[in-house]
């Protein structure tokens, strides 16, 4: 296959997830943001570079949110809102965190492929997303893409349904977004 083949391969492959993902459980998740103070968002590897950039848009439109493990992160208090990206559902240092922050009175959103998983049983939401994780099974999505990249892409594309879906509810627009864009590069 040629490079472009693979693309629209890749393409394919991301439409096809998309009815597989319960819009009951997106929604919950855009108003869960709403509903809180502060938000902090966690993953491990490239789900946590598909968290940074949540976390990147919601500054934009003015939300108080965090990357965890950042210097710059603040403390978390009851009622503010954790989301982690874990394909795996297992990864141990998301789940000592999601402990941490339930002790705290904080809320735990999950977005994994496996919603039985620790993470999953933890979370006051679980919002499962198709990919493949570590632990591929004869039930796994199939996918030409090498490891987690199916769960990784479309965590970040779904990221940014959620952030659609958060101005359309509270009416903002890039424009508006633009004022909080970094201004020092």
């Amino acid at each position: 296959m040629q490079t472009t083949e693979y693309l629209t391969t890749v393409i394919q492959e991301l439409q096809g997830m998309i009815p597989q993902i319960a819009e009951t459980d997106a929604e919950q998740l855009v108003h869960s943001i709403s509903d809180t103070s502060k938000v902090f968002v966690a993953g491990a590897g490239r789900s946590g570079l598909m968290g940074k950039a949540l976390v990147m848009r919601m500054m934009h439109m003015g939300i108080d949110a965090y990357i965890i493990g950042e210097t710059v992160t603040a403390n978390l208090e009851k009622d503010d809102l954790l989301i982690i990206g874990s394909g795996s559902g297992e990864t141990e240092t998301l789940v000592a965190i999601a402990n941490k922050a339930r002790r705290l009175g904080g809320k735990v959103a999950v977005i994994t492929t496996k919603p039985d998983s620790t993470l999953g049983q933890l979370a006051d939401l679980t919002i499962q997303l198709p990919g493949v994780a570590k632990d591929q099974t004869a039930d796994a999505q199939q996918t030409i893409q090498p490891m987690g990249s199916l769960f990784e892409q479309t965590l970040l594309l779904f990221f940014d349904a959620v952030i659609l879906r958060y101005m359309e509810l509270n009416h903002l627009d890039s424009a508006k977004m633009y004022g909080k864009h970094a201004n020092l590069e």
